[in-house]
């Protein structure tokens, strides 16, 4: 069997899905604007510094999903997903993902961001797997809080584990494994994965990849194409 994993946020989208789902509800006056927008770039710096507590950022990007109706908040995701998203998508990520939908038994797109944003964006990609932060939800409506483990860093490898035990195998009984990542939180399942592949890079990633001679691919570009 044969197991292709992709990141999200800055892998398969030139931007980070999280970040401009904040920015779209500042935008929309859904949320406190100055207050939000200070925030947001916050935990942004903190997530790209490695230094982001999960627990407190949920807290914090959960809560709007709490304080609008479902109906409200799809129709805004629908926009978002217009406006914001597939503006994000180049051409070189679909050939990616397409190549090994053809290839592969299971794909799933792996994420830290929360399921709600992240689940259309599996689908704009045709991929059908999701394994992504859950957020609790009772009786149709979100409450703000986090169910499970959040799918980060480490949290990435259990949530993994726990997809592959619901597919009847495990990850070392893999024929092969990918894991395509722009980010040095990703590391504890890039370790795991036989095919580990650094994409648009950051400066952490791309000096682990570079000593371990991982591939450095950029979709970015005009194709999928190694940087080294």
């Amino acid at each position: 069997m044969k197991l292709v994993l992709f990141d999200l946020d800055n892998t398969l989208l030139a931007g980070d899905s999280d970040y401009e789902w904040g920015q779209f509800l500042i935008a929309k006056g859904a949320v406190d604007g100055a207050h939000y927008e200070a925030k947001n770039r916050a935990f942004y710096e903190d997530y790209k510094a490695g230094r982001l507590d999960i627990y407190a950022f949920l807290a914090f990007a959960l809560r709007p999903l709490a304080t609008h109706s479902r109906q409200q908040l799809d129709a805004w995701h629908a926009e978002y997903m217009e406006t914001r998203i597939r503006p994000m998508i180049t051409q070189a990520a679909r050939d990616l993902v397409n190549r090994h939908l053809n290839e592969a038994d299971l794909v799933a797109v792996i994420t830290a961001t929360n399921s709600f944003v992240t689940g259309p964006i599996a689908k704009e990609f045709g991929i059908p797997h999701l394994i992504a932060t859950d957020p609790e939800e009772i009786d149709g409506h979100f409450t703000g809080e986090v169910a499970g483990t959040p799918c980060f860093r480490e949290g990435k490898v259990v949530r993994l584990e726990h997809f592959l035990e619901a597919h009847g195998t495990r990850l070392d009984c893999l024929d092969t494994s990918w894991f395509y990542s722009d980010s040095h939180n990703d590391l504890p399942l890039l370790e795991k994965v036989r095919h580990p592949v650094a994409v648009d890079p950051d400066p952490t990633l791309r000096a682990h990849a570079e000593a371990q001679h991982w591939p450095v691919i950029s979709l970015r570009e005009a194709g999928a194409r190694e940087q080294r």
